[in-house]
């Protein structure tokens, strides 16, 4: 296993902002919408649901509007990204030699502990995500939020 000392300095975060604008850009001008991960969590949550309950999915309007049809649609790419996201986080990890499997913790704190918190952590960032009706990084970049009221 590689050591912190051999992996590759971060990029310039001016740089990465550019970087980041120019994506949000392609990201409007290809699907008309902005960034944002709480939505595609939802659809994947629903799909999952659907398998197990589909009847409670029926039922219940805000699921039946997000749920049914494929997973992975064209007018739905949010999906995508977040799979994007997540493989191309792990694959730059792994290039510039910052990819491990570790818990980062406190000294007062159990590896079971800091698991349960982070759990319960994003339990309640979901769930706060959902009721102000989008993330908060999806909010920033794409002002998304304003969108919807109107």
């Amino acid at each position: 296993m590689k050591t912190e000392s051999s992996a590759k300095p971060y990029i310039n975060p001016y740089i990465g902002g550019i970087f980041l604008g120019i994506v949000l850009f392609i990201a409007y001008y290809m699907t008309a919408n902005g960034l944002g991960a709480s939505g595609a969590l939802s659809r994947v949550q629903i799909f999952i649901l659907d398998l197990f309950a589909s009847s409670h999915v029926d039922r219940v309007a805000y699921f039946a509007e997000k749920g049914g049809g494929p997973l992975i649609a064209i007018d739905n790419s949010s999906v995508l990204m977040l799979a994007g996201t997540f493989l191309g986080g792990m694959i730059s990890g792994l290039i510039n030699r910052r990819f491990r499997l570790e818990t980062r913790r406190g000294p007062q704190i159990t590896d079971r502990q800091r698991w349960l918190f982070a759990f319960i952590g994003g339990a309640i960032m979901g769930f706060a995500a959902r009721l102000a009706r989008g993330c908060t990084s999806g909010q920033a970049l794409s002002g998304e939020i304003g969108r919807a009221h109107v």
